[in-house]
């Protein structure tokens, strides 16, 4: 079963990724985006990065995001 692209549109328009991701890791405001450690690899260096207005996030160190 797939879902239709109308269903996943609707999903985006009412999420927000910081406001999941913040309850999972500790993001810090740097410029446009939020900094925090990766939550999907052990690192002392934050890397992972969120972006409130593109809605996507990234990790410079593992490459895991979406």
């Amino acid at each position: 079963m797939q879902i239709e692209q109308p269903v996943i549109n609707e999903i985006k328009d009412k999420t927000d990724i910081l406001e999941i991701v913040s309850e999972y890791v500790k993001l810090e405001k740097r410029g446009r985006n939020y900094i925090g450690l990766c939550p999907f690899h052990d690192e002392i260096t934050p890397s992972f990065t969120v972006s409130e207005d593109k809605q996507i996030c990234n990790c410079f160190g593992c490459k895991n995001g979406g």
